[in-house]
């Protein structure tokens, strides 16, 4: 028989860095820098010198309830998600070194906070209409890409990583297999950041997307080098999110669009799909989606419009009720 391990802890600061050594290899280098700013910001200040066996659930939902306070950089406090990505990281670092020095497990019930979705911003059909006519006007390279995007839904860090060695203009396929993003460096003072391009996260973001016949038409004009990235035609030179989002900016403002992010595009597609009756298990597929059930929850909330066009459909019933009663007198 094994000798019970003895019972040990550590502070709250020594235990966040034995997790990340612990997790670190396993993530990718955008996880790993998300991991560290939410300790860094979030936990450390709070939990620092603890010790992590004198935690309890009192502490965590005290230090749950001071993220929803509003401070000078969030007037109404941290949103939800936010929130629920520092309470996991914190539940992973606290089960990880309970179990590793075998001391009990005395948060049973960690809080949660509901997750509260925004208001989608969808453009109407008349400004949808309006960018993609100036798009049109104004087709370059990097124009081409937000037109791409209004008609596909890619998302932007994957259009800014796209090169012409992903499109296949014979088959009208797009492959994502690359994301890109702006990430800090770590250990370098003062703070700075880099741009990564890497795998999508999950392996349902590695997927093939159709492009319409009128769109695949107006790409094989542009056609480049395959290690050129699409929205430059240049193998050294590409657009970053930042700076596509801004040049978006740009365009919106002078088409008249306003309140529109580039993220809009996405939803726009997944909106103007569902409106068209595609089905439900290619759009997801389409959009990278987990499952169907994201694609549902998400764009899948008819309109007014929509619901009377379908409670229409009950007039065949009184209609017919009215021939039975006129035959019935008859």
């Amino acid at each position: 028989m094994k000798p019970k391990k003895e019972s040990t802890s550590e502070s709250f600061c020594k235990a966040s860095e034995l997790w990340m050594e612990s997790v670190g290899p396993r993530l990718k280098e955008s996880s790993i820098v998300k991991y560290r700013n939410i300790i860094d910001v979030h936990l450390l200040p709070y939990f620092k010198e603890m010790d992590m066996s004198d935690i309890n659930s009192t502490d965590i939902l005290a230090f749950c309830n001071s993220l929803l306070q509003p401070d000078e950089k969030n007037e109404s406090g941290l949103a939800s998600k936010t929130i629920s990505d520092i309470l996991t990281v914190l539940k992973s670092i606290y089960r990880f070194i309970s179990e590793k020095n075998s001391f009990e497990n005395v948060i049973r019930d960690w809080p949660s906070v509901g997750q509260t979705h925004r208001p989608l911003r969808i453009l109407s059909l008349p400004e949808q209409h309006k960018l993609s006519l100036y798009l049109y006007k104004h087709l370059t390279p990097c124009n081409l890409g937000i037109l791409l995007c209004l008609y596909t839904g890619i998302r932007i860090g994957k259009i800014c990583a796209l090169k012409w060695m992903d499109i296949s203009v014979e088959e009208k396929i797009i492959q994502i297999r690359k994301t890109m993003q702006r990430i800090q460096c770590r250990n370098t003072e003062p703070p700075k950041t880099t741009i990564l391009i890497s795998s999508p996260k999950s392996s349902c973001s590695i997927r093939s997307i159709p492009i319409p016949d009128e769109l695949s038409c107006m790409i094989v004009k542009y056609r480049k080098s395959d290690d050129s990235f699409f929205l430059t035609g240049k193998e050294n030179y590409f657009i970053e999110p930042r700076t596509l989002q801004n040049r978006f900016k740009a365009i919106t403002a002078a088409c008249g669009i306003s309140d529109a992010n580039f993220h809009s595009l996405r939803h726009t597609f997944a909106t103007r799909c569902v409106e068209l009756g595609f089905d439900l298990k290619s759009l997801s597929e389409i959009l990278g989606h987990a499952n169907v059930n994201i694609t549902l929850n998400r764009y899948v909330h008819p309109s007014l419009e929509q619901k009377r066009r379908n409670m229409n459909l009950l007039s065949v019933y009184l209609t017919a009720d009215k021939l039975a009663e006129r035959d019935g007198n008859g």
